[in-house]
């Protein structure tokens, strides 16, 4: 029996250690743990309820929009306020453009180097002169040993990189190409939420953004350019990557239960992805009373398990048997698995005909059977295909924008009440409860997407998401723990929102 600990697992946001125990070449044992804590719920009481959705976006730089839209869902539910049709649509594009952002992001510059030789920029001597940069740039950093500038390439954890040249430079240069790709993104929810990140314009009642029709075209001519480098480098990148890492579309199977709160309001106040539960490959209507965070292993007081509206945030820092800052969220009791996958999941079994259609043509274009989808592969091919669907999908909201109407609902909100607000960041389920009592917070929880994926164990013991997955992940003896990376960042670890 041998032990692999990889601490801190890099290219992530927050602090991670993961610990396995490894037996004739496969995991037998993992455990997942956030290593911080930051108390952003007892931050919140006793503050006006308008700061509620400035304060939550503090919770993470990466997807602060996902946290605006549910902290001002919660607030509006609480408070009995409505967003008009410009209101919600707004929304939906600001939270768009974050997630196109943060796709591109995880895929290109945390996920894609466990897949690349990046000291292979050494010896390029093409055509680009931003790669050439790159490779004076390494050259330095690796004669002088300044490991920590040369971050996120160095230090990196050895394995089966591809020596394959055309390979390697093609990838560092839609790394490159993809940093673009993000800024053009952040420009776009910058237009209609003030600035990014952490929006200015989004609050309990819509958007304070005013509709005009120069820049709805100004945000247009950033989504088609957008959407090309998804349709043309992204999607091609990740047929690349399964066809070269086939044996990934057998590892990383996690807890087979898949969740989505919905997202992403039309006009209408509908959502475009559907809400739901996918068990044993059915499909099931979502319940949010179904829902109770455990703290067996976490490092909080003990107790019975609790729905978020009445949970609690008490740090027990030495408690016996806790290991992770991170609860323990469970469905009926059981973990689940939320993100980019479980969307899919869901929205297939729910017979949405574009993402069924989309996922079925990614599965014919890569070779991958219906249930390989749950796996490293089938998680990257899930986030590729999301991102194409939405980068299609917010022409729509655009189109359906009205210049001139209202955007945003006038305030006169109850003073005292409870609600919450449930919505989907790009790495899954996000919710927020509150409870307002003569406008100030009384009681503010929050349950966000990397807290149900990498969980750790439950009352009873059973392991989370991201732990279910680790498990069984064959490892080679000289590589210290790559593959295990691998599954890790397949769910795109945000630990500072799992902590918050």
């Amino acid at each position: 029996m041998t032990k692999i600990v990889v601490d801190p697992v890099t290219r992530v946001e927050g602090h991670l250690r993961v610990e396995t125990e490894v037996d004739s070449g496969r995991v037998v044992d993992a455990r997942v743990a956030g290593e911080m804590f930051r108390g952003f719920e007892a931050v919140l009481q006793g503050r006006d309820v308008l700061d509620a959705p400035v304060i939550t976006q503090r919770i993470c730089g990466v997807c602060p929009v996902s946290h605006a839209v549910a902290s001002c869902r919660a607030v509006e539910d609480a408070q009995g306020l409505t967003p008009p049709p410009n209101g919600r649509l707004l929304r939906s594009l600001v939270l768009g453009a974050n997630y196109l952002q943060s796709h591109l992001l995880h895929f290109y510059h945390l996920a894609a180097l466990d897949f690349v030789d990046v000291t292979a920029v050494l010896a390029y001597d093409g055509p680009r002169a931003d790669l050439r940069a790159l490779r004076a740039w390494v050259e330095q950093e690796v004669s002088s040993n300044r490991i920590l500038p040369a971050a996120p390439f160095l230090p990196r954890l050895q394995g089966d990189y591809p020596k394959d040249a055309a390979w390697n430079a093609a990838a560092l240069a839609h790394y490159l190409d993809a940093l673009e790709m993000r800024t053009e993104a952040h420009r776009m929810a910058a237009r209609f939420g003030g600035k990014m990140p952490h929006t200015a314009s989004l609050v309990p009642g819509g958007v304070t953004a005013r509709v005009e029709h120069e820049d709805i075209e100004a945000f247009r001519a950033g989504l088609v350019r957008v959407r090309s480098f998804v349709e043309n480098a992204y999607l091609p990148d990740l047929a690349a990557l399964v066809a070269r890492f086939g044996a990934y579309a057998t590892v990383g199977r996690g807890v087979g239960r898949f969740l989505s709160y919905g997202a992403f309001e039309e006009a209408d106040g509908s959502a475009w992805l559907p809400a739901g539960v996918v068990r044993e490959g059915r499909f099931e209507p979502f319940d949010p009373a179904r829902i109770a965070e455990q703290t067996g292993a976490a490092r909080y007081a003990r107790g019975t398990p609790r729905h978020p509206a009445r949970g609690e945030t008490r740090p027990e820092p030495g408690r016996a048997g806790a290991y992770s800052w991170i609860k323990a969220p469970r469905y009926d009791g059981e973990a689940v698995e939320v993100g980019p996958l479980a969307r899919m999941m869901v929205a297939r079994a729910a017979g949405v005909p574009d993402v069924t259609r989309a996922v079925d043509e990614a599965l014919g274009r890569t070779g991958l059977g219906e249930q390989q989808l749950d796996s490293v592969a089938g998680r990257h091919l899930a986030r590729g295909v999301e991102t194409l669907l939405l980068a299609r999908h917010m022409e729509t909201w655009l189109d359906a924008l009205e210049p001139g109407q209202p955007s945003v609902a006038p305030y006169d909100g109850d003073p005292s009440g409870a609600g919450y607000g449930l919505t989907e960041a790009p790495r899954g389920a996000l919710g927020h409860w509150v409870t307002v009592a003569d406008g100030r917070i009384e009681r503010y929880q929050c349950l966000v997407p990397s807290t149900w994926n990498f969980s750790p164990r439950g009352d009873r013991g059973d392991p989370g998401p991201v732990e279910a997955a680790v498990l069984g992940t064959p490892v080679a003896a000289d590589t210290r723990g790559l593959e295990v990376a691998r599954v890790v960042r397949s769910f795109d670890p945000c630990i500072a929102c799992a902590v918050h």
